[in-house]
């Protein structure tokens, strides 16, 4: 059976707003309603807000793909959170990174820039799209950027909402 890719966006978005208030904070899916904005996270008293912005992969793939708005820095109550949700007939586990929008905004630029500006197959010059990536570890992308550091950094999140 073919695999439903929006089934896999959606469930990643309730996994990690499930582990979101599993550390007692206050997480609202928001199903489509608010742009760039897939969940909507709050501290218990409500007066401090960040906006998730969720994107899956596949455990084992080397890239998550992002898009243009990637290349924009929100502000520092916007997070990005890459949610690798394993197929259900595999025992890979749950991979989650935590990035701050600055960071993804830097480094998605830098890394398609210097993709850009490198022949492709054959020499062939590559031409501008709308598609970014991430690479994911152990996968590090075209600019060096490696994203290990941000695994499981959910207390990037509870700072904001502290």
């Amino acid at each position: 059976m073919a695999e439903n890719k929006n089934a896999r966006g959606s469930s990643a978005q309730f996994f990690v707003a499930g582990e979101l208030c599993r550390r007692n904070l206050v997480a609202v899916v928001t199903m489509g309603n608010t742009p760039n904005t897939d969940i909507l996270c709050s501290n218990s008293e409500g007066t401090k807000f960040v906006h998730i912005q969720v994107k899956t992969f596949v455990p084992g793939n080397k890239t998550v793909t992002v898009g243009l708005k990637a290349e924009k820095n929100y502000g520092k109550n916007f997070i990005w959170v890459l949610a690798g949700i394993p197929h259900a007939n595999t025992d890979k586990s749950f991979e989650y990174y935590i990035i701050p929008s600055k960071d993804v905004a830097e480094n998605v630029v830098k890394a398609h820039k210097k993709w850009l500006s490198e022949p492709g197959k054959n020499g062939r010059i590559r031409r501008d799209g709308t598609v970014r990536v991430i690479n994911v570890p152990p996968s590090v992308s075209y600019s060096g950027w490696d994203i290990s550091k941000y695994k499981n950094k959910w207390q990037l999140i509870e700072q904001l909402l502290a």
